[in-house]
């Protein structure tokens, strides 16, 4: 990938080259004859032999899809409970849909194992239910594989061969279980648009497909396939307005093989790459001239650069970027300059989504202390425009300064004698402990942990001060826990072996169960 950008402070035009692949649609013109008045019309010409006959889409023949590849997808969820992080919420159960691709695998959507317990897949025309393992959830593109280890399961399936990305008005068919019926649906459409898409579950844009035809519940990860039986697409969203109809989205080729070359090269999802950049658009010709730019050149102008992001030792603000991917935003420069750079995964301060893992928590003297997600604001607040201002300022603008750094909030204060005066501290961000900075949870957790201090001071925004004696604090925070029914004071991200010894020391009073636990902890230190 190279990207080209004017440095203001110098003359040279600087390209970053970057090893991404692109596709592009295949487009097919027919061909027209234009006359002198540039209108396009039918020629009659009198000819001596017959003109040969030109080939018509509608004459090709369609080939059916392979329906036996597509597979029904069933799953429990047990879905994470932000106020009460120490627990889940009560498990549901979905349906869905799902292909059979090469190696032993099944595509489906992230969302419809989002933070699965049990997964089971049905081949078509079969009542057996076959147990599936989670390979890898791509959250981002919404697209999760799995496998099945019983054999029987892929014996008659051909998996499905993939196709190019699809042209407008390109005929497609999905297929895929949804509501309404227990057998196998197809519904016909054809691509009506093309181009970056907001992908609802991973809180992302990426490029995405609009087609006519209808995706309902329970199409979800079925795939679309094109006239010639192969695969182009996975059917993800649909638009729901009273004034739209069978408006659905499909996940595209590049998208999908992204995924797919993701997962076989690193063993795991690892995400999609992002420059790392805000950016201003230049048509002000005065703004452009300023930067050093001729009157025929365009670009975007560069607001501001993640910290965390690697091209931060080379961009800078001010910078105008004028291609990117190898397209021209504008003329070139006066001068070239090429350098490498390695594109890296997005470090958001406020998560997007927390990729099936359990909530974060710490508690000390009642106080809930946690790490905010974009999945949090909405189990909090609901609809993003009811979040408080500061905090979602903080979502939209703030920028993480290191690749480990979060937003730690007070997210409630479970009421006790110990923190009298403090109930209504609720989603306050911690700024300091003992005056140290707090950069993440896990370094406040430990702050607390190993306090020596005869208090513990916590410095919140709006220069809110929190004070508790720091023995009390401890004795209190037990009965606290019994009282709630929470088995330990912080998540198993946050425990170190020393934290897990104390626990086991602090709330088992029979001697032979406290020496046996204690042995199993020390077997399994490893893990902590």
């Amino acid at each position: 990938m190279y990207l080209q950008y004017i440095n203001p402070t110098s003359a040279a035009t600087i390209n970053d080259a970057v090893s991404v692949s692109s596709t592009e649609p295949n487009n097919i013109a027919a061909p027209r004859l234009v006359d002198q008045n540039g209108d396009c019309r039918h020629a009659l010409a009198v000819v001596s032999q017959p003109l040969p006959e030109v080939p018509r889409w509608e004459s090709a023949p369609r080939v059916v899809p392979s329906m036996d590849a597509v597979v029904k997808v069933f799953c429990v969820h047990t879905a994470p409970n932000f106020s009460l992080p120490w627990q889940r919420k009560k498990q549901y159960s979905s349906s869905s849909s799902g292909f059979v691709i090469g190696g032993r695998r099944v595509l489906t959507n992230a969302h419809s194992v989002d933070h699965h317990t049990q997964v089971k897949l049905k081949k078509r025309g079969s009542d057996t239910k076959y147990l599936a393992t989670v390979l890898a959830i791509g959250t981002e593109c919404d697209i999760a594989m799995l496998t099945v280890s019983d054999d029987e399961f892929w014996e008659g399936i051909s998996p499905v061969k993939f196709g190019c990305l699809p042209a407008l008005q390109d005929a497609v068919t999905v297929v895929g279980y949804p509501i309404g019926g227990d057998t196998i649906s197809v519904t016909s459409g054809v691509v009506s648009r093309m181009e970056i898409l907001s992908y609802v579950h991973g809180s992302t844009e990426l490029l995405g497909m609009q087609i006519d035809a209808a995706i309902n519940s329970g199409n979800s990860g079925g795939p679309a396939f094109n006239d010639k039986g192969k695969c182009v697409g996975i059917a993800f969203q649909s638009l729901k307005h009273e004034d739209a109809e069978n408006i659905g989205y499909v996940i595209p080729i590049p998208v999908i093989m992204h995924f797919i070359e993701d997962y076989e090269k690193n063993g795991a999802y690892t995400g999609f790459p992002i420059l790392g950049i805000e950016w201003q658009k230049m048509e002000n010709p005065d703004l452009r001239m300023s930067m050093g730019m001729g009157p025929d050149q365009k670009g975007v102008r560069i607001r501001r650069i993640e910290p965390t992001s690697p091209e931060s030792q080379l961009l800078k603000p001010s910078d105008v970027i004028l291609s990117f991917d190898g397209v021209n935003i504008a003329n070139d420069g006066t001068g070239t300059l090429e350098f490498n750079i390695k594109l890296a995964k997005h470090k958001e301060l406020i998560p997007s989504h927390i990729e099936g893992k359990r909530p974060s928590y710490y508690i000390i003297a009642g106080f809930v202390f946690t790490a905010v997600s974009l999945p949090y604001l909405r189990s909090e607040f609901g609809n993003l425009f009811d979040v408080p201002i500061k905090l979602l300022d903080k979502h939209l603008h703030a920028m993480a300064q290191s690749i480990d750094e979060q937003l730690v909030v007070v997210s409630q204060v479970l009421v006790a004698d110990i923190n009298i005066g403090y109930e209504d501290i609720v989603n306050n961000q911690v700024l300091t402990f003992n005056g140290m900075p707090v950069k993440d949870l896990k370094s406040l957790a430990s702050m607390v942990e190993n306090c020596d201090d005869e208090y513990l001071k916590f410095g919140l925004e709006y220069n809110q001060m929190v004070v508790l004696q720091t023995n009390t604090a401890r004795a209190a925070t037990l009965d606290i826990l019994t009282t709630h029914c929470i088995s330990s004071a912080m998540s198993d991200d946050l425990m170190t072996k020393e934290n897990a010894l104390e626990e086991v020391q602090s709330t088992l009073d029979d001697p032979k169960t406290r020496d046996t636990i204690l042995e199993e902890v020390q077997e399994t230190k490893d893990i902590f």
